[in-house]
């Protein structure tokens, strides 16, 4: 499979579009293909134990191989269950879709058709949610931006999620063949039950339905030319750095940079998108801007603090943000505070994953004396349920 895809990159890479189509049919039609499918959703997924509107979880191996005998494109499918889950450190709650399982696997294998097709092509500097890529490498290429000298930054984010995308500009983006696109299609409009009740959308995705990262990026594909196209020719082309829906963009200058929002505004409207302005703001990495030094990109704090004994005079450091190491001890706190009459060993067993994963997430940059204050007593309120 995965030759395969390499061919599907080389020809897209080329411009024959034809070639890559074929060669998509062929990987759909695949056995093998089906079975990667059906495994990644069935038995390497977390949520393989998640029902959808249908109530099937975990399959037996009789019923996986049934699953894979009857994965083909077809263009009808069931509606998402929605579950309403809790936001961290607030008493909201934001909805989130199950697909069934059939309709998971149907949109692995699918996304492994189209994923070769637009990793030729999609921005050197998006990050999020793509082979071989990772959060790490977006936070080390902003360290390369700006550590020689201070910048100014615009950090945006989107405004209602990808519950308003236009699936028509999705579609037309999205450039796939006839049956992949009416299968996406169905996918979009298949609709949602909450509480026995079925919404059909008119536009939109359910968060953690059918929309899969692969699609978030296509939909947002297309950020970094306009906003490079309009820089002034005796300027240095800004850097623009987006894993997922999070983009920030960096320059020296930052009169210009807050000129660019309304070319990300711009793009966003055609795709039915729109900024948020609570987290949109410019700021600076050195100096003073809007209140505040530096910025938070997927859990880091990144700012620079004047030395004096340094030839720059100033140092570039990376640390956890305050919200995240807020985030993390209250989650341990809830972990003791459910565990409070269990055996030691078992409060060890369960606090093991969440401490190794911060730590390993964490364990690039500057974190090894982090302490704010007030976590501790945070951590205190939780666990003794205040």
């Amino acid at each position: 499979m995965f030759k395969l895809q390499k061919r599907m990159y080389q020809a897209q890479g080329r411009g024959e579009v034809r070639l890559v189509r074929s060669l998509q049919r062929l990987l759909m039609k695949s056995w093998s293909a089906r079975l990667l499918a059906t495994r990644r959703v069935t038995q390497d997924n977390q949520g393989k134990k998640t029902a959808g509107v249908d109530g099937r979880k975990s399959l037996t191996p009789t019923q996986r191989l049934a699953v894979v005998n009857t994965l083909r494109r077809h263009h009808e499918t069931q509606p998402v269950r929605r579950v309403w889950i809790p936001k961290p450190a607030t008493d909201e709650k934001r909805p989130r879709g199950i697909p069934t399982i059939f309709d998971r696997a149907l949109q692995a294998l699918v996304n492994m058709a189209l994923e070769p097709q637009w990793e030729a092509h999609l921005e050197p500097n998006s990050y999020g949610f793509r082979p071989g890529r990772s959060a790490w490498e977006a936070i080390g290429a902003i360290y390369v931006c700006i550590n020689q000298k201070p910048k100014g930054v615009l950090d945006a984010d989107r405004a209602k999620g990808f519950a308003r995308i236009d699936h028509e500009a999705l579609l037309r983006k999205l450039h796939a063949n006839p049956t992949v696109r009416r299968q996406i299609t169905a996918w979009l409009k298949a609709g949602v039950v909450d509480n026995g009740a079925l919404f059909p959308p008119e536009e939109g995705t359910p968060p953690g339905g059918t929309r899969s990262p692969l699609l978030a990026n296509i939909a947002l594909h297309g950020l970094e030319y306009p906003i490079k196209a309009a820089c002034p020719r005796r300027m240095k082309a800004p850097a623009v750095m987006r894993y997922a829906d999070d983009l920030v963009v960096i320059h020296e200058d930052r009169a210009v940079i807050d000129q660019w929002q309304d070319i990300i505004s711009e793009q966003l409207t055609g795709m039915g998108l729109a900024l948020k302005p609570s987290k949109t703001r410019s700021a600076h990495t050195l100096r003073k801007a809007e209140g505040e030094v530096g910025f938070d990109f997927l859990g880091f704090t990144i700012r620079q603090y004047p030395v004096s004994k340094t030839k720059l005079g100033f140092k570039t450091i990376i640390t956890p943000s305050k919200k995240a190491m807020k985030k993390h001890c209250r989650r341990m706190g809830e972990i003791s505070a459910q565990q409070q009459t269990a055996p030691q060993a078992h409060l060890i067993t369960e606090l093991g994953p969440v401490i190794g994963g911060w730590s390993n997430y964490y364990a690039r940059v500057c974190s090894s004396t982090v302490s704010p204050r007030g976590l501790e007593l945070s951590f205190i309120q939780v666990q003794w349920g205040q």
